[in-house]
């Protein structure tokens, strides 16, 4: 298949499906953490689809590449935001382990996406 646009990345997608997640997860925090532990978790999975797209949306390789470093981080910012609400209960193992599942998956599909790239970069410097 060919790569046409960021929403043909099969990365994207799950990061989006995990956008979608977090939101729902985050509904259920105590109204206190709307401006809290809410928003941070929100912005940070919001981050993970949107650098990816604008890393593809580049021209240079080192700009998709420094993107998806970008988005590599916020999707550790996630996993620590979602492991910090369960240890202040406001989610429980079952309610989290699904979200942390598509990160850590999240997580492989991007540092293959990042290593080809460096592949091909590599390619054409030689």
């Amino acid at each position: 298949m060919t790569i046409q646009s960021y929403r043909d990345l099969l990365v994207w997608q799950k990061a989006m499906d995990l956008v979608a997640e977090c939101y729902r997860l985050s509904e259920s925090f105590p109204k206190t953490e709307i401006y809290g532990l809410a928003s941070q978790l929100r912005r940070a999975a919001v981050s993970i689809p949107a650098n990816i797209a604008e890393g593809h949306g580049r021209e240079h390789l080192g700009d998709y590449l420094h993107h998806l470093s970008i988005a590599n981080g916020s999707l550790m910012e996630v996993e620590t935001h979602l492991l910090l609400a369960e240890k202040l209960s406001f989610l429980t193992s079952p309610q989290t382990d699904p979200a942390l599942s598509a990160t850590a998956e999240a997580s492989r599909m991007l540092s293959g996406l990042i290593r080809s790239l460096k592949n091909i970069r590599n390619k054409t410097n030689t």
